[in-house]
C-alpha cells in the first residue's frame, strides 16, 4: 500500500534535484559572457549596466547555492567530516579578495580540527565575513581570531544598535535597509549554530562589532605547532 507513496516521493526528489541543476546553467552562462563582454566595453554607462547584470547574476548564484544546500539537508543525510579550521577560514577569506578593496583582513588562528557539516560551516564563515565587509569602513579592519575554543570575528565600522540585537537573526531582517542582499545571512548562521550546538554572541563595541562562536561542541583536538 505504501509503495506508490515512496515511489512518488522518490520521483519528486529526483525532479527537484534535476531542476535545481538546470537553474545553475543559465546563470553561469550569463556570468561567463558578462566577464567576456567586460573586456570590450569602454563607455561608462555600458560598464555600469554590465556591473548591475554581474551583481544580479552573482545574487542568483548565491541563491542557487543556498537552495541546493537547503534541499540537500531535507532530502539527503549530510555527513559530518573532520577538517582544519585554518584551512576553511583561509578558503573563505580568499573568496572575498576581489571585493574587500582597501579592507584589511587579519587571521590569528591556533589551528584545530573540527567535525561537522563542512559545507554548512563554510557558509557560516562566508556569511559572517561578507557582513563584516559590507558593514565596515572603507579602509577598515577585520580581525578573525581563534583562541580557547572561541572563534571571534571583529569588524570596524558602525556598531549594531543594541535595540536590534534580538531581531538580528530573524529571517529577512536587515538593520540597514539600504544595503544590498536579502537579509538571510545571519538567519542561516543561527540555524546552523542551533543545529550544531554552537553558541553565538554579538557584541556592539565602540569602534565596530564583534561576533563570537563557541566551537567547543565540534572541536576534535588542537594541532601541535
Amino acid at each position: 500500500l505504501l509503495e506508490p507513496l515512496f515511489k512518488s516521493e522518490q520521483n519528486l526528489q529526483k525532479t527537484v534535484k534535476e531542476t535545481l541543476h538546470e537553474l545553475n546553467i543559465p546563470a553561469s552562462t550569463i556570468q561567463i559572457n558578462a566577464q567576456m563582454l567586460e573586456k570590450s566595453l569602454k563607455d561608462e554607462k555600458s560598464i555600469k549596466r554590465l556591473n548591475r547584470i554581474k551583481q544580479a547574476t552573482q545574487d542568483l548564484l548565491q541563491l542557487y547555492d543556498q537552495m541546493e544546500y537547503d534541499i540537500k539537508k531535507q532530502i539527503d543525510k549530510i555527513e559530518e567530516q573532520e577538517f582544519s579550521l585554518r584551512e576553511v577560514l583561509e578558503l573563505s577569506e580568499k573568496k572575498f579578495q576581489d571585493i574587500k578593496n582597501d579592507l584589511k583582513i587579519n587571521l590569528d588562528i591556533n589551528d584545530t580540527n573540527i567535525t561537522t557539516d563542512k559545507n554548512g560551516f563554510i557558509k557560516v564563515l562566508d556569511n559572517l565575513i561578507s557582513n563584516a565587509i559590507k558593514y565596515n569602513d572603507k579602509e577598515g579592519v577585520i580581525d578573525i581570531i581563534f583562541k580557547e575554543k572561541q572563534l571571534t570575528i571583529f569588524n570596524t565600522g558602525k556598531s549594531i544598535d543594541t535595540k536590534n540585537i534580538f531581531m538580528i537573526f530573524d529571517k529577512y531582517y536587515q538593520e540597514d535597509s539600504s544595503s544590498d542582499g536579502f537579509g538571510l545571512g545571519l538567519n542561516i548562521v543561527k540555524d546552523f549554530c542551533d543545529r550544531n550546538k554552537i553558541s553565538i554572541k554579538i557584541d556592539p563595541v565602540d569602534n565596530g562589532t564583534k561576533i563570537t562562536l563557541n566551537l567547543s561542541n565540534i572541536i576534535k583536538g588542537v594541532k601541535a605547532g
